[in-house]
C-alpha cells in the first residue's frame, strides 16, 4: 500500500492535474450508458489505457484517482500499476447524470420526434435532459483542487468522463457552458492537462495519446476548437 501524502503549500509550487476520459467501452447495443454499472472497457479500449499509462511514464506522477464506474476504474489502473501507486475513487468525477440513461438516443435515430422526450428538451442551456452544467463544474473543480493537493509539487491523473471533463475545461478557459456536443475536443483516452502555479490555474493543455487506436468515425465527426494549449496570466 502506497501512501500519498501532499507536500508542503508553496504558492510558488507548480502541479499538473492531468483529467483524462476513459478508454473504449464494449457497448455493442448502442446504449447510453451514463451511470449505470456494468459497462466496462473494450479490449480496444484496455489497450487505450496501456498506452496513456506508457505515455505517462516519465512523468512525476504521485497521485491517480478516477471516477467510480467501472470504466474510469480500469482506465486508470494501469497508470497507477506502472508507478506502484494506490488507485484512489473519487465520486465527483463520475459521468453527468441523463435522463435518457439506459436507451439509445442520437442523431438521426428518431427520438426527437417522440413526443414523451419533448418535456426533456426544452432548455439546451442548463440542460433540461440532464444534471446542470454548473453543477458540474462545481463537483469537478473540487475533484481537480483535491487532486492538486494530493500531488502537490508533482503530477496526478483523474480519470472521468466526456461531459465533465469539457465542462470544466470551457469554464477555465471562460467558454460558455452549453455547446455542441460535435465540437467536444476529448476524444476517448485524451488527456486534458491543467497545470497549477500555488492553487491557481495557469495553462491547459490537451493532448492525445492514443490517437491513433481511436476508431476514425469517432474522428471524423470532431471539430477540435483552435490551439492545443492556452495560458493564462501568472
Amino acid at each position: 500500500m502506497s501512501d500519498v501524502t501532499s507536500s508542503p503549500k508553496s504558492d510558488e509550487d507548480i502541479t499538473v492535474v492531468h483529467l483524462m476520459r476513459h478508454g473504449e467501452v464494449h457497448n455493442p447495443d448502442g446504449v447510453l450508458y451514463g451511470r449505470r454499472a456494468g459497462y466496462h472497457l473494450s479490449e480496444l479500449g484496455r489497450q487505450m489505457a496501456d498506452r496513456v499509462a506508457e505515455h505517462l511514464a516519465e512523468r512525476d506522477i504521485t497521485y491517480v484517482v478516477a471516477s467510480p464506474l467501472e470504466r474510469a476504474q480500469e482506465t486508470a489502473m494501469p497508470v497507477a500499476k506502472a508507478r506502484g501507486l494506490d488507485l484512489a475513487s473519487d465520486g465527483r468525477l463520475i459521468e453527468a447524470a441523463n435522463v435518457f440513461e439506459g436507451k439509445t438516443f442520437g442523431v438521426g435515430d428518431g427520438a426527437l420526434r417522440k413526443p414523451g422526450n419533448w418535456k426533456h428538451l426544452t432548455n439546451p442551456f442548463q440542460p433540461s435532459w440532464g444534471e446542470p452544467y454548473v453543477e458540474q463544474v462545481v463537483r469537478m473543480m473540487g475533484a481537480l483542487d483535491a487532486a492538486k493537493d494530493a500531488a502537490r509539487g508533482h503530477e496526478a491523473v483523474c480519470v472521468s468522463h466526456q461531459l465533465p471533463i469539457w465542462i470544466v475545461r470551457s469554464f477555465v478557459e471562460k467558454r460558455r457552458l452549453w455547446h455542441d456536443p460535435r465540437r467536444r475536443q476529448c476524444t476517448l483516452a485524451s488527456l486534458t492537462s491543467f497545470t497549477y502555479r500555488g492553487d491557481k490555474i495557469v495553462s491547459v493543455g490537451y493532448s492525445e495519446p492514443a490517437r491513433d487506436l481511436v476508431p476514425a468515425h469517432l474522428l471524423a465527426g470532431a471539430k477540435p476548437v483552435k490551439g492545443k494549449s492556452k495560458a493564462f496570466g501568472a
